[in-house]
């Protein structure tokens, strides 16, 4: 076994890299082999395995907590289940679902946001060997025509749906959800349908029918179905197994050892409809006997501010979010005395995925860092997706700089293939879906012929005179395009550098060019954005990007990166701000909060057509004033 390698300068918190060698071997027609020095060690046959360990070895420790909502909405005191009260909890919900004769083949559809009846009945299907699949609550609360969410109901054929309450998912279940299935609410009652309690699950009696239940559960047994975001096509339920989720973990952990040394304690807001959240840090709260606090608070304007609160009053062992989390915090950190000293007292690592992080963002934090604590908090990343579980390649060292990605986990095989002119990574291994629900022709199409899931990521090294620091993200093929030149713009790199560029007044960018002459860009602003323009608070945004200040200050960035690009595939020739948030509906954004190219050109192919025509508003050009 490698050794593992800690944080060499006094300047980082010490933390130990668990991955830091690996093996290279080439294949045909320029195709690569890369995985951990570092072999898989053994893993739990299921998660429930873990549950019942921390429910003996720990009982009365908390597994999850969130505050309690008031009548008016606002939040107070935290609620707590232990690992006693969850195993106690899972074991009756089992019983409740047994009864009702659900299967693979009728499972439980959640259609809520993160709670703990979310998470207890989650824990139960776990325990009975019913698979469950968190929807979107956006599919429900946002969607408008609720395209996505009978997609969902109609692939998954459930026996079973829960909501937490009436008033923010009645209308969907009304509108979406057959006559013939089974409804349970936490709170609330549907006019004109009988509904369950969620409190009769809770009250069901276990017998030794459930405990029977886990036991036959195994490697193979299905835990839940996740769906992909359905950006240009309709979401596929990915199919997730006790192996996968188990293996994962114990690549997280020799991947990052911290995790297996004091029990984690996480607050956290990522929603467990997708694998950042319910997979990745549900499973290693429960994996390593950890507590995870459920943060109310979303990296919005009108959310903020109650993970901000969070973050003052419980100090986490590790903590994750998305750039944009991230961003607000490093601003918030800078006047915010209380919250600097709680997030950082015992803080081992902060981790960001699902998009770039900007430069500025990760120099502010480290000055933050450094001034109120005198290191730095490494800030670890890597690539991932749910058909991974999601974890699968991890930095090897502090030193990360934005797009580095690092070295795959033990157990992962990579392998580099050469696509138009890129590097495709794919993934082999225990922690690998076996594929899609009810659609062979997608699994089919998922996988290469030797068996290794194709990703559309493309990476390349960092140092390719030194493969052990591992590898770097070089944006989706699928993303990259080429102009009636014929040059092909390399999307990810070229959509880095506008952002980092931009901070902190750009949050994502969408590229435009393809069969034209030219690269173009549609900005999708920042909430700081505002502070440029000088105008009021109830001036609309529309209104601020419109502004002279606005506009002077974005033509000046775009005309600074044309003075350093080199070529067409590198410049961008004209840009636009837009006013209109991404669409959820349309799948222009994904719960997670990144961008996704391909379906914010498909629904605003108007806007592209007008940007490159010179009849949109307020167009900016290179050079020009």
């Amino acid at each position: 076994m490698s050794e593992t390698k800690s944080t060499a300068s006094s300047r980082y918190r010490p933390l130990t890299f668990g991955v830091t060698r690996v093996v290279l071997r080439d294949g045909k027609d320029g195709v690569r082999y890369l995985e951990a020095q570092q072999p898989l060690t053994d893993y739990a046959v299921r998660i429930t395995d873990r549950l019942t360990h921390w429910a003996q070895t720990t009982p009365e420790r908390s597994f999850m907590a969130r505050r309690v909502k008031n009548a008016d909405g606002s939040t107070g005191d935290w609620r707590h289940i232990s690992y006693r009260e969850a195993l106690t909890h899972a074991r009756a919900i089992g019983q409740a679902l047994l009864d009702r004769g659900l299967s693979a083949e009728r499972p439980v559809v959640i259609l809520s946001e993160n709670g703990l009846e979310h998470a207890l009945l989650a824990l139960g299907c776990l325990y009975a060997g019913i698979p469950h699949c968190p929807a979107s609550p956006a599919y429900s609360v946002v969607s408008q025509d609720y395209e996505k969410l009978r997609h969902i109901l109609k692939t998954l054929t459930p026996g079973l749906v829960f909501a937490s309450d009436s008033t923010r998912y009645g209308r969907a279940i009304l509108a979406s959800v057959d006559s013939g299935v089974e409804v349970v609410l936490h709170e609330g009652s549907l006019d004109g349908r009988p509904t369950t309690p969620f409190a009769s699950l809770l009250a069901t009696l276990p017998t030794p029918q459930v405990d029977a239940a886990m036991q036959a559960t195994g490697p193979d047994t299905i835990t839940k179905f996740l769906f992909t975001s359905g950006s240009t096509k309709l979401p596929k339920a990915v199919i997730n197994t006790h192996r996968m989720w188990c293996a994962n973990q114990q690549q997280l952990r020799q991947s990052i050892p911290v995790l297996a040394g004091d029990p984690p304690v996480l607050i956290d807001w990522l929603p467990w409809n997708h694998t950042f959240g319910g997979n990745h840090n549900v499973g290693l709260t429960l994996y390593n006997g950890g507590t995870l606090y459920i943060d109310d608070g979303k990296p919005t304007p009108a959310l903020m501010k109650e993970t901000l609160r969070n973050l003052r009053e419980i100090a986490p062992t590790v903590y994750f979010n998305v750039p944009t989390g991230f961003e607000a915090i490093a601003d918030a950190m800078q006047t915010d005395a209380q919250l600097r000293k709680t997030l950082l007292s015992r803080v081992r690592m902060f981790f960001y995925a699902g998009a770039a992080l900007a430069q500025p963002v990760w120099d502010s934090l480290h000055a933050t860092q450094e001034a109120e604590i005198g290191e730095r908090i490494v800030m670890g990343t890597g690539l991932g997706m749910t058909e991974s579980s999601p974890f699968a390649v991890f930095v090897t060292s502090p030193n990360v700089k934005a797009g580095d990605i690092g070295v795959p986990a033990p157990g992962i095989r990579l392998k580099l293939v050469p696509v138009d002119g890129k590097i495709e990574v794919r993934y082999a291994g225990p922690n690998i879906t076996p594929g899609y629900w009810r659609a062979p022709e997608a699994t089919a199409e998922a996988f290469d012929e030797e068996g290794f899931f194709c990703t559309g990521d493309a990476v390349q090294w960092i140092d390719a005179n030194d493969i052990h620091q591992g590898l770097k993200f070089d944006g989706r093929i699928a993303e990259d395009f080429k102009l009636a030149t014929g040059t092909f713009v390399s999307v990810g790199p070229l959509r880095a550098r506008i952002i980092a560029a931009g901070a902190p007044y750009i949050q994502d960018v969408v590229l435009t060019g393809l069969n034209l002459k030219e690269v173009g860009a549609m900005i999708f602003p920042t909430a700081a954005v505002r502070n440029l323009s000088g105008l009021g608070p109830n001036a609309s945004l529309a209104e601020v990007l419109a502004s002279a200040p606005v506009l002077t200050h974005f033509q000046r960035v775009f005309t600074d990166l044309a003075r350093h690009a080199t070529g067409s595939a590198n410049r961008i020739a004209r840009a636009i701000l837009l006013a209109e948030p991404p669409s959820i509906d349309k799948g222009e954004v994904t719960d997670k909060g990144s961008i996704n190219q391909r379906a914010v050109l498909k629904h605003r192919d108007a806007l592209v057509r007008a940007l490159h025509d010179d009849t949109a508003a307020h167009i900016l050009k290179p050079g020009e004033r």
